[in-house]
């Protein structure tokens, strides 16, 4: 047993049995405490994979679980690979670059059949995982960074919330978000502007986001800081200015965020613009929608265009239908069903979204929609009271999925089918044994990887109410 940094470090071999919910391997050990039965010691192994056997040093084993990296990979799996980012074992981003594509979608959809059967559904009805066709890499349109109380600028390290791994590349991050990231990074260290210290809440910046439209190619920063950028810092952020629009034609929005909540997140008190509009076109399905900064969009618009069309496919839509979009956001499944339906009504609790997609149907010449800024319930019962049952309805919740409440509600409409669009398999399938309850029956269900190298993945699935 070693000593070091004052902590007693020991050593074990183990196996992993199994992946939890984060990505990481799963394994324990058991140690010999002097009594008459071996202790054990579960651990969380990122970055090894299912039946890989790894030595682990373990600080202070005395407790009953740990988080440790592997020291060693004794017994590599089969599908285990080099992972491509540089930053791969130190950030918390990107969970299994170590891990084949083609094994991570076999993956991704095991996760989802097991997710239905605890739930005691048939998972034949699932079909294999959709991933990308090429580069798996350079997806996201929208990247946030932190700043590290030491000036650094990148992601959080992997199991340490208040380190920041300074980046020179991301991997799956378009290119030139990543040289706008760059250019503001040598920036604030060139000036020393100090980071914001999540201890003490002292520091000037907090957050860069980067949108970038993978169609239009516009490009949106805003950066998030403390204080107003005027004053001393005046000066300092106009040479930013100048630096970035001089270098990216395509930058169409830059703006200052003052945010001094404590709260570790994206968001603005009071928003400066120092370059172009408040907002950005992208394109989706062949729509167009403006996003601002705090626009709910999907972050991979490939696998998210198959996202719309394989809920419509399954929808079978008919010009003559009303339809409900429930959890609506700005519209990215509403506009392309509403050229498909007679009339369709979107539900949004958060007023901000349905106006941009009252705005978005405008945009694109649309005018057979009704959007309502209500909770899912009441939003329903208001369009049963002008519509009487729809034909149609389609749901897209977060991640904590629609709650029983919710499910209860869509199944007593009546609607003869209902498209369930979900980022999260586990509550997907405990939302659904609500429908089967009023006698819905699961045709279809279609995984597909938005976030490859990541635990997430998105399900598209059809119920139809028997008659």
């Amino acid at each position: 047993m070693a000593k070091i940094n004052n902590e007693h470090i020991e050593t074990f071999t183990i196996t992993i049995d199994d992946l939890d919910k984060k990505g990481s391997g799963r394994g324990y050990a058991l140690r010999d405490h002097g009594g008459h039965k071996p202790r054990k010691l579960n651990l969380a192994v990122p970055q090894t994979l299912r039946g890989e056997t790894v030595t682990v040093d373990v600080p202070n084993p005395t407790r009953k679980r740990a988080n440790v990296l592997p020291k060693e990979i004794v017994t590599a799996h089969p599908d285990r690979v080099t992972p491509p980012c540089p930053h791969f074992e130190l950030c918390g981003g990107c969970v299994w670059q170590h891990w084949s594509y083609e094994a991570q979608l076999k993956e991704k959809t095991d996760l989802v059949k097991r997710e239905l059967e605890k739930n005691n559904f048939d998972d034949s009805v699932v079909k294999a995982a959709i991933g990308m066709e090429e580069h798996p890499f350079e997806y996201r349109n929208k990247m946030e960074f932190t700043f590290g109380k030491n000036g650094e600028l990148g992601m959080h390290e992997l199991g340490n919330f208040r380190k920041i791994i300074d980046l020179n590349t991301c991997l799956i991050a378009n290119n030139e978000m990543v040289d706008a990231m760059l250019v503001v990074s040598k920036w604030a260290s060139n000036h020393e502007l100090p980071g914001y210290d999540k201890e003490d809440h002292s520091g000037l910046l907090r957050h860069l986001m980067v949108r970038r439209s993978q169609e239009t190619e516009e490009m949106m920063l805003a950066v998030f800081a403390t204080d107003k950028p005027d004053g001393v810092l005046k000066p300092l952020i106009d040479e930013l200015v100048e630096e970035l629009t001089a270098k990216f034609n395509n930058l169409k929005s830059l703006m200052w965020m003052v945010n001094t909540d404590i709260a570790d997140r994206t968001q603005s008190e009071d928003t400066h613009l120092l370059f172009g509009r408040d907002y950005i076109h992208d394109v989706m399905y062949g729509y167009k929608y403006r996003t601002w900064f705090d626009t709910f969009f999907q972050t991979n618009p490939t696998q998210a265009e198959k996202l719309v069309e394989l809920a419509l496919e399954m929808a079978d839509a008919k010009d003559h239908e009303r339809m409900i979009d429930l959890f609506c956001g700005v519209g990215t499944f509403s506009l392309p069903f509403a050229k498909r339906v007679k009339e369709l009504a979107g539900i949004e609790i958060v007023e901000s979204s349905i106006e941009s997609a009252k705005r978005n149907a405008a945009d694109n010449g649309i005018d057979n929609t009704y959007f309502l800024a209500k909770d899912a319930r009441r939003g329903m019962d208001e369009i049963l009271e002008t519509w009487g049952i729809p034909d149609l309805l389609m749901l897209d919740p977060p991640r904590s999925g629609a709650g029983g409440k919710v499910m209860r509600r869509i199944a007593r409409l009546g609607t003869d089918r209902v498209v369930y669009v979900s980022c999260n398999p586990e509550t997907f399938a405990e939302d659904i044994t609500w429908l089967r309850d009023f006698g819905y029956e699961l045709k279809n269900v279609q995984p597909v990887d938005l976030f490859p190298h990541t635990v997430h993945v998105e399900v598209v699935s059809l119920l139809v109410k028997n008659s």
